[in-house]
């Protein structure tokens, strides 16, 4: 049975790598993330981090071949996660799985980002219930999908002196709306219209 880990039992200088231990023992060190953005382990240059353990526990100011050690001690790697900070604050994980959570946040980060547009629903100042029930229905099917919703009531001749007609409908579509989204923009005057933008407040799956 494999002995635990500790500080004295370790000999010679520390691998600037993910630690290359694990069930079977000691192996070759191999770094599969050769182009990793964060410091880890002996790269680590401050003298004192701030350390975050494996369960998310901030555990404070350590010194840091301390810090490497105990992340040693738990088979896993000291990961610098806000360089920044002062101290720089470290998180204690398996680098690998750091580097997939890192991988998959950025994917999602990029996946809503390119998929997001801007979709126009228009009003007339007098438009009749049935028109807007339609319309809002979908408005609302834009949100779930995660895009932005930019509602606009158009004023035609001496609509425009009644202002307040567009007002209350665009408080209504808001109101018709506020289970899905949140307003991005407020209702405001903007010519001879009225608008009002909205963001999904979350990113709801449609049934199958």
């Amino acid at each position: 049975m494999r002995k635990p880990f500790t500080p004295q039992s370790f000999s010679g200088p520390r691998p600037s790598g993910p630690r290359p231990g694990g069930p079977r023992g000691p192996r070759e060190v191999r770094d599969p993330h050769k182009n990793r953005k964060q410091r880890i382990n002996e790269e680590i240059t401050s003298a004192e981090v701030r350390v975050i353990d494996s369960d998310g526990k901030m555990l404070g100011v350590m010194d840091k071949n301390a810090a490497v050690d105990l992340a040693f001690s738990k088979e896993m790697d000291l990961v610098e996660i806000a360089p920044q900070a002062a101290p720089p604050v470290c998180r204690v994980i398996e680098y690998g799985k750091f580097a997939y959570e890192q991988q998959k946040k950025e994917k999602l980060a990029r996946k809503a980002q390119k998929q997001q547009e801007l979709k126009e629903i228009r009003f007339k100042a007098g438009t009749d219930t049935h028109d807007f029930d339609f319309k809002t229905r979908h408005a609302r099917e834009f949100l779930e999908d995660g895009d932005k919703v930019k509602a606009t009531v158009m004023f035609r001749g001496r609509e425009i002196v009644h202002p307040e007609f567009g007002r209350q409908l665009l408080e209504k579509f808001v109101a018709a709306l506020a289970d899905v989204s949140k307003v991005d923009q407020p209702i405001k005057p903007e010519g001879k219209t009225m608008s009002v933008m909205l963001s999904p407040e979350k990113k709801a799956k449609k049934s199958e």
